[in-house]
């Protein structure tokens, strides 16, 4: 944990990943901790966030009494709001309409910290069905929102802070605003969070971490491994040996690509292994996602532990997991009360009986944040934009069980899709495309024939930060086009549809 950071306490938000990234865009450190995190720990910050809930105060969540008169500055947000005010005496109850979801008109009062430069009304966002009814005595009103309701409180005698509403989301107006006062202004915290900073102490964390040590990294070609094997080249040089496994579910020209890519940029010693079989036997006949996945886990765990037989004086398994990862499968090593929403085969930590110890030098970093350090290291604008590709390849892409046949089709329909999306000048502008193989088949005309063959669906959503995302309002032309291309030069494809859902509901990937 680092002194200039500010600590949020994650009580189930869906938005506390949301946090911790506005607060990094001020130039600030954050990291989310669990509930359960010892308050000396979190005292060590320099701020300390309380994030929102889908639970209720009936739950009698309690806070450490320390932690509040600890002389750290305290904010809540919704459920913390409700904490808080409940913690000091404040009277918690159901709203009486049923709940306030959406935007709301905010008014402060102007004697507030918090809403310093703050227009004294502004439009916030609210999602919560408790609310405040009294604030006892310890705690004042400082907004209100036009229906009546208490949207912020402080204390008193302490920096303690609280509101209703969810400064973090871009529907609230003066969001920046106000959590910039709190970070920059009420904590003090120094505005350091700069990629030259980040490189330099994630080097020498991994000059400390690894001392003499070689290490071997699982390489995939894609923007986290190839940063991944950037910053570990900068600090031990030779020492470094990667392993790019060849599962047959990987996009059009990929190993050769990842040749071609290494050799030019960096001095390693790049191990290519062909698994195609063992991974399409292992993955016969089966359809679920979630198993899927973990099949795919174990046999590139068992790959490398190959690997590192061959290679004696390697003591460490290099992984490109970034942080969207880690929230996704609520990583257990991870302090979060987040759901899982699938899990990744890296994240997770390793068997127990597998001798390497593993390191993750990304892994508290947005994948905005993992380019830009592939930017600052040199790497090739070409490897550091790439489109980000899910560590079980196109296995995760193909909906149901896996058959090669299926794959190629899939294969070529996402290199075309690709392609078209690159001559328009696209690739830069949508953050992910891809195409998904449907296990449906439609009926479609084809040379005055009837034909009874597979659809597709194409992808593309544009995202700061992969926590969340929109689709892309792709041309219908350019869509039009797509298809034309696709159905006409993918033997096996008769329909091509075009997935227009966020994320949430859904996630960038199908499965």
């Amino acid at each position: 944990m680092l002194q200039n950071a500010i600590y949020i306490v994650d009580l189930g938000s869906q938005y506390t990943q949301l946090i911790a990234r506005r607060i990094r865009e001020l130039g600030v450190y954050s990291e989310v901790v669990d509930a359960e995190t010892p308050t000396d720990q979190l005292l060590r910050a320099r701020g300390i966030i309380f994030s929102g809930s889908p639970d209720s105060i009936d739950n009698e969540s309690r806070i450490d009494h320390a932690l509040l008169t600890g002389g750290t500055p305290v904010l809540g947000i919704c459920f913390g709001f409700h904490m808080l005010c409940n913690h000091f005496g404040g009277e918690i109850g159901r709203h009486v309409e049923g709940g306030e979801f959406g935007s709301a008109l905010i008014e402060h009062t102007g004697e507030s910290e918090l809403f310093r430069e703050v227009p004294r009304a502004f439009t916030a966002w609210m999602s919560h069905n408790d609310t405040v009814r009294n604030t006892g005595e310890q705690l004042r009103r400082t907004a209100t929102s036009t229906n009546g309701q208490i949207a912020a409180l402080e204390h008193t005698d302490h920096r303690i802070f609280a509101v209703q509403f969810h400064p973090e989301v871009s529907h609230t107006q003066q969001g920046e605003r106000i959590l910039r006062n709190f970070v920059l202004g009420v904590c003090g915290c120094v505005a350091d969070w700069r990629i030259d900073d980040i490189i330099q102490a994630k080097q020498r964390r991994i000059a400390e971490q690894l001392g003499e040590d070689s290490v071997l990294l699982g390489l995939s070609g894609g923007v986290d491994s190839s940063v991944v094997a950037a910053l570990l080249d900068s600090v031990i040089g030779k020492r470094l040996h990667a392993v790019f496994i060849d599962t047959g579910l990987l996009r059009a020209g990929e190993a050769e690509q990842v040749r071609e890519t290494f050799g030019k940029h960096f001095n390693l010693d790049l191990r290519i292994i062909d698994a195609r079989k063992a991974f399409f036997a292992a993955l016969k006949g089966v359809a679920d996602p979630e198993e899927k996945r973990k099949i795919i886990g174990r046999l590139f765990i068992q790959q490398f532990e190959q690997a590192a037989l061959e290679l004696r004086d390697c003591a460490w398994l290099a992984q490109g997991t970034i942080y969207p990862d880690v929230i996704e499968s609520s990583d257990p090593n991870l302090s979060t009360k987040s759901k899982v929403i699938k899990s990744h085969h890296n994240v997770g930590g390793l068997p127990k009986e597998m001798k390497l110890k593993l390191i993750e030098p990304l892994r508290d970093l947005f994948k905005d944040e993992v380019r830009r350090v592939g930017e600052a290291l040199g790497l090739p604008g070409e490897l550091v934009w790439r489109h980000p590709f899910p560590g079980p390849g196109l296995a995760v892409r193909v909906l149901g069980e896996v058959k090669e046949d299926y794959v190629e089709i899939l294969r070529q329909a996402d290199a075309i899709y690709l392609e078209m999306l690159a001559e328009a000048g696209l690739m830069r502008k949508v953050s992910q495309a891809f195409a998904v193989f449907l296990p449906v088949k439609t009926v479609g005309v084809k040379g005055d024939d009837r034909a009874y063959e597979h659809a597709l669906a194409l992808r593309a959503v544009q995202t700061d930060d992969f926590m969340t995302a929109t689709a892309a309002p792709l041309d219908h032309d350019l869509l039009a086009a797509i298809a034309t291309r696709i159905v006409n030069r993918v033997p096996g494809v008769t329909r091509v549809c075009y997935d227009i859902t966020s994320k949430p509901p859904a996630t960038v990937e199908w499965e």
